[in-house]
């Protein structure tokens, strides 16, 4: 059989699907020494959260830093025309005013007994962000009394390195996170580029238009910007928090799929991550419960607070030796403990090795495979005649 350059020999296939979908890749021959088990107390001090391992559209991301700004069109200002002097100040800073609203009342210098007086009202609605004058202070046609923002909507404006400038492109979306709200996520798209760089910075200013109708986002806040710039389909991603350890040695901690309150540090391969989430190239399988909160006290929190032995009798309902494994005729007959309940049994390092969970993974994996090899044979058959 001849086969074309970059077409995976069908032997080579079944053994990368065997090593990827068997359940000692995912934890690994060695559960027993990366397990950690801890009683209740100790669960509820960490805080332990986890999630699940999904398989799913995996979004790409560029991630910058940048600033709100008042979205072009959204401040106005309160002036007068006519010179004169303010009796009333009706505006307040950092307070809403409604368009019509009264904002400042002048006497004008015209003469008059009593000299007319000017209502100047609110241009627009919004939020007083400038009050520049007083009872009583003159008031020339020059002077900006008042500054009035709408922040019904605003301008997002990223400042992205030159270098990843080729990746962004008008219309992209992107979620956006301001440090005030942790857990809110705006959303918005790329409204413009601009056309000038800051040679300083080595950055381009990228605009989105984003509505803001609770007022949240307010002018010169800082933001983080995760702007979406391509997807890969069905791929395993955990949340970023699950990930530990640095560049050259990644783990996460998975809920053992046995043992109550128990934990495997499980080294894992990654790809590429975004602001939520990072693929993960191997290491578990889609559906594995990863601690996303608390896993870095696993780290020094040695074997745990409970014994393999311990979690095995609580598990099972009988005992088991120090180890975790079952016990022999003769220990069952010194210790006079009853025989085994459950019809299975454990490897030493806790293992379960004849379980009803097992069988139906190893009964469904095994059928997944030889489907694997035959569509990869009729693949490789077509193929050869090309």
């Amino acid at each position: 059989m001849i086969l074309k350059p970059g077409v995976m020999n069908p032997k080579s296939a079944l053994l990368a699907a065997c090593i990827a979908l068997s359940p000692f890749a995912a934890h690994g021959a060695d559960r027993g020494a990366n397990l950690v088990i801890l009683d209740e107390a100790a669960v509820a001090n960490l805080k332990l959260k986890t999630a699940q391992a999904e398989e799913t559209d995996f979004e790409e991301t560029v991630f910058v830093l940048g600033r709100i700004r008042v979205a072009p069109g959204r401040r106005a200002v309160v002036s007068s025309r006519v010179p004169g002097r303010a009796t009333s100040v009706s505006a307040h800073l950092d307070t809403r005013i409604e368009k019509g609203a009264e904002a400042v009342v002048l006497e004008s210098r015209q003469a008059g007994d009593p000299p007319p007086t000017i209502r100047l009202p609110a241009p627009i609605s919004g939020f007083v962000s400038a009050v520049n004058v007083a009872p009583g202070q003159p008031v020339s046609a020059d002077d900006s009394l008042i500054e009035i923002v709408d922040l019904a909507d605003v301008h997002a404006v990223a400042a992205v390195p030159e270098h990843l400038l080729g990746r962004i492109q008008l219309g992209q979306k992107a979620h956006l996170r301001a440090p005030g709200y942790p857990d809110k996520q705006f959303e918005a798209q790329v409204d413009h580029i601009g056309i000038e760089a800051d040679a300083a910075a080595g950055t381009i200013e990228v605009a989105f238009h984003v509505p803001n109708p609770e007022a949240l986002l307010r002018p010169k806040m800082r933001v983080e910007f995760a702007i979406i710039t391509g997807k890969k389909e069905g791929v395993i991603s955990v949340p970023r928090e699950a990930l530990q350890g640095d560049g050259t040695q990644r783990f996460v901690y998975v809920a053992d799929y046995e043992l109550k309150n128990a934990f495997v540090k499980t080294p894992v391969v990654t790809g590429a991550s975004n602001d939520r989430a990072v693929e993960i190239i191997s290491g578990i399988l889609p559906g594995d419960e990863v601690v996303v909160r608390g896993g870095y006290g696993l780290v020094f929190a040695g074997k745990g607070n409970t014994s393999l032995k311990e979690a095995m009798d609580a598990a099972h309902g009988h005992a088991h030796a120090e180890d975790g494994s079952e016990l022999t005729d003769e220990q069952k007959k010194a210790g006079g403990t009853h025989p085994h309940e459950h019809g299975h049994d454990h490897d030493h390092d806790g293992t379960f090795l004849d379980s009803p969970r097992a069988g139906k993974f190893f009964a469904a994996t095994t059928a997944f495979l030889l489907l694997l090899l035959a569509g990869l044979g009729f693949a490789s058959r077509n193929k050869s005649h090309v």
